[in-house]
């Protein structure tokens, strides 16, 4: 990934900094918006994932950006987000 493009340059004042790849930053923001509609409907991981049937360990990966959440998953959660009881009704 040597030649990936850089969505957010490293500060050149900061050891520590690394540039962010455009990839690295679409899976930080698909993990944001799972984890922010996870906590916005009050549930922990055990019971988002309990609840919307997905398995806990995919959950967790998603929302802490190790994995990139796909497409489908993204869109899903925006349902979720929007209709949280009908969802889970759909799905029990």
């Amino acid at each position: 990934m040597k030649n990936a493009p850089i969505a957010v340059a490293a500060d050149p004042t900061d050891p520590s900094d690394f540039d962010v790849t455009v990839e690295a930053l679409d899976r930080g923001q698909r993990a944001r918006l799972i984890r922010r509609t996870r906590t916005g409907l009050g549930l922990s991981q055990a019971e988002f994932a309990s609840r919307f049937r997905v398995p806990v360990g995919t959950l967790r990966d998603w929302e802490q950006a190790r994995a990139t959440a796909p497409d489908f998953a993204v869109a899903y959660v925006r349902v979720i987000a929007q209709h949280p009881d009908m969802v889970a009704q759909a799905v029990a």
